[in-house]
Parts: structure tokens; C-alpha cells; sequence
């Protein structure tokens, strides 16, 4: 059965078949030749219980209230603040890109969102100033990987969702790791523009008065993301009930922008469908795939052959990282986590890691799979911004924060506690 998922999965996905339909088609499979009940019989009532969730309302809310702030040009103007403040900084740019992307990622949730608006926003003016095309592209993917780390996350709201953890406690996790990989995303770019001053390009000052000015255009930032997590650790909102305010006070952000209309609204409505429709089908897929899994015996089967090679904890943690190295080389990364989480999220708690600390390990491995080729989404989105110039160099200037990435997964291995600290914190 191994073999069959694994080659299945492969061969459907690299002949384009979409990846909810892939799932459906495994899922298929495994009823018709591992399985001695009809599991199709059970198709219907399984999709409904998984669709007839309360917490699969915030996912469209969501997107949608970071499809609003992107058309309401409120993104826009926070980068042009960070620019402001950053800018005297060797690679101001740069930092101007992480930045903003861990600042929109605090209001999106949406990695895709972030970084196709800093792309958007970015990519002119860093031609424009001569900075170096690999590494400033490189910054806007990785920044844009942010977006499912930092909360509010859908990426943390899926894992919490299949492996019935706390949304809450999740998205506190998220929180430090996400600002630390934002600040080693930083410290990657200052040490490579201060090696090679000719990659930051040029160093501008802009005066105090400027800097002060531009505070206001962070402001509808910060107040988004304190209003949807401040009411979440005060009581005051379930994760949903959070991503529907966020939502009205996205639209009332906009008004003051001067910017709501019609024809914004529509467009926003628009992009959150698509993109809602998609993710939702993905999850439908996967909870039947699960069902067939579990019902066939599949998550016993990999157990015992775990158990045959008597593996330590330890060695069985840096499989499953393995694992997610090499399926995020090929795999887009909701469907990534949707196959996977299934299968190694029981043998990891069973193992005796914390189900919290191990959802931000594998964002972080998720993260990852956004920035490295041949399907790392993030690249694609960046480079589709660039009119045709070298996908390489895209593929390139991401090298640097890759390391970065796999420090901080080391530091989250050696040190749990900069992940379990603040919601350990928060519950006493």
C-alpha cells in the first residue's frame, strides 16, 4: 500500500492531475484493492462531516480580508513606510520587503497573498535603485513564506483542523518563531550586502519628519492584527468569529483609505472565492483520503514498519523532516501537509513530542517547500511579476534564506520552548 501511495501520488501530480482530484483518486484506489469494506458507500456522509465544521468559515474570511487590504492599497503604503524607516540600512529594500511581508502576514494568513502584493509593490522600484535582481527577489519570496507562520494563519488552521489541536495555541507558537525567522531573514541580507555592498544597492536617509509621517500607513496593520488575535486570547472570539471582524475591519480601513467601492469589492469577493473553492476542496479531498487510510489499515502498517527499524525518537523526528524535504521538492504545500499529516502526526505524538511544537516544525518545513523548485509557488508568483526575465535567478537568490530556515528548524529542535513558551505562558 506504501508503494501504491507513494507512486500514485507522483505519477497523478506530475501529469497534472489537480491535487484535490489526485487525493479523491487515491483515496479510490485504496477502496478498491486494500480494502475489505466499500468505503465509497460511506463517501457522502464523510464529506459532509468534514465540510459541517465552524472552524472552516475563518479560511474564506481570511482570504478575504487579505484580498482587501492588497486592493484597498493599504499593503502598499506600509511598504512605502518600511522603506522609509529601513532604508539606511546596508540593503534597505531588503529589509523593506521581510518586513512588510511578516507585517501583511499578520493581517492575510496567506503566503501566496504576501507575496505576490510585495512583488507587486517592490520589484519596480528595487530595478529601478539597481539592487541586485537574484537577492531582492530572493527577499520577496522567502518574506512572502511568512505569511503561513505568523499569525493569523489558514496553513496553522488546517493542521489544527486534521489533527484537532488548538487554533489559539497555534497561532501563539507561530508567533515567535515567525518574528525570529523574519529577523534571520534580515541578518542573512545585512551580512551579505555588508560582504558585497554592490547587492543592496544604494543607502538613502530619509529625514525624521518623513519617518515619523509615514507611521500612519503601518497603523491599519497593526490595528488588524491586534483586533483578530486580541480578541482571540481575551475571550472575546473563537478563531472564526476573529476572521469575521478582521474582516469588517478591513472594510472599514478601506473606507477611511478612500478606496471602497464597488468595483473593489467585487474583485476581492472574486480572488476569495478562487482561492477559498480551491483550498476547501483540498481539505474535502483529504479528510476522505484519511478516512480510506485509517480504514484500510495504512497509518498501522507504517507504524510497524517504523517499529521493525526500532528507531529512537530523535532518529524518527529527523525522518519525518527527510520526509518533508524531499516530498516539498515536488509536492505544492497544502497538499504537502494534507498527505502527510495523517500519516506522521500520530507516530510524532506517540514518539512523545507536543502536537503544538510539532504543527510550527512542519509549517516551517512547508515553508521551505515554498521556495524551492520545481513547484515552490512562491517562486513562480515572484517570478511572474518579472516580465520574463531569468527564472534562475529567482531560484538563486533564495539560497540564503533557505539557511536561514534550516537554522531556525534546528533552533525549534534544540530549544521546543521558543515555540511551547508564549502559549504555555498564556494559559496559566
Amino acid at each position: 500500500m506504501l508503494a501504491f501511495l507513494s507512486v500514485g501520488i507522483l505519477s497523478l501530480l506530475l501529469a497534472g492531475i489537480p491535487v484535490a482530484v489526485t487525493l479523491f483518486l487515491l483515496a479510490f484506489g485504496i477502496d478498491q484493492f486494500f480494502s475489505f469494506f466499500p468505503l465509497t458507500k460511506a463517501l457522502g456522509q464523510n464529506l459532509w462531516s468534514a465540510a459541517d465544521s465552524f472552524l472552516l468559515i475563518a479560511i474564506p474570511l481570511f482570504v478575504l480580508m487579505g484580498e482587501i487590504i492588497v486592493r484597498a492599497g493599504i499593503a502598499e503604503k506600509a511598504y512605502r513606510a518600511m522603506d522609509h524607516w529601513l532604508s539606511w540600512l546596508p540593503g534597505g529594500l531588503l529589509h523593506a520587503n521581510i518586513t512588510t511581508s511578516a507585517l501583511f502576514s499578520a493581517t492575510s494568513g496567506s503566503s501566496v497573498a504576501t507575496a505576490a502584493t510585495v512583488s507587486t509593490v517592490a520589484l519596480p522600484q528595487g530595478k529601478t535603485l539597481g539592487y541586485d535582481a537574484k537577492l531582492f527577489c530572493g527577499s520577496i519570496a522567502a518574506g512572502g513564506t511568512l505569511g503561513i507562520l505568523i499569525p493569523p494563519s489558514i496553513n496553522l488552521i488546517v493542521y489544527g483542523f486534521l489533527t484537532e489541536t488548538s487554533i489559539p495555541q497555534l497561532f501563539m507558537a507561530g508567533l515567535v518563531p515567525g518574528l525570529g525567522l523574519a529577523l534571520l531573514f534580515m541578518i542573512a541580507s545585512l551580512l551579505l550586502c555588508l560582504w558585497k555592498p554592490s547587492l543592496g544597492g544604494p543607502s538613502t536617509v530619509a529625514s525624521w519628519g518623513t519617518r515619523l509621517n509615514s507611521l500612519k500607513f503601518l497603523l491599519p496593520l497593526l490595528v488588524l492584527f491586534l483586533v483578530i488575535v486580541g480578541s482571540i486570547y481575551l475571550g472575546w472570539a473563537t478563531p472564526t468569529e476573529a476572521a469575521a471582524i478582521g474582516v469588517i475591519a478591513s472594510l472599514g480601513l478601506a473606507a477611511l483609505n478612500q478606496s471602497l467601492d464597488r468595483k473593489m469589492l467585487m474583485a476581492a469577493l472574486d480572488g476569495t472565492i478562487k482561492t477559498s473553492s480551491m483550498i476547501l476542496f483540498i481539505i474535502l479531498a483529504a479528510s476522505f483520503l484519511n478516512f480510506a487510510l485509517a480504514s484500510s489499515g495504512m497509518v498501522q502498517q507504517l507504524t510497524g514498519l517504523l517499529n521493525a527499524y526500532d528507531l529512537s525518537p530523535f532518529a524518527l523526528l529527523m525522518a519525518v523532516i527527510a520526509l518533508f524535504i524531499v516530498l516539498g521538492f515536488f509536492i505544492e504545500t497544502l497538499s504537502l501537509m494534507v498527505i502527510t499529516i495523517p500519516i506522521v502526526t500520530p507516530l510524532i505524538v506517540a514518539a512523545g513530542f507536543d502536537k503544538v511544537w510539532f504543527g510550527i516544525v512542519m509549517i516551517l518545513f512547508v515553508e521551505l517547500a515554498l521556495i524551492t523548485p520545481p513547484v515552490g509557488l512562491n517562486l513562480y508568483i515572484v517570478q511572474a511579476s518579472r516580465r520574463g526575465e531569468a527564472f534562475s535567478d529567482v531560484i538563486i537568490g533564495t539560497l540564503p534564506y533557505l539557511a536561514a530556515m534550516l537554522v531556525m528548524a534546528a533552533l525549534l529542535v534544540t530549544f521546543p520552548s521558543i515555540a511551547l513558551w508564549l502559549p504555555q505562558t498564556l494559559s496559566q
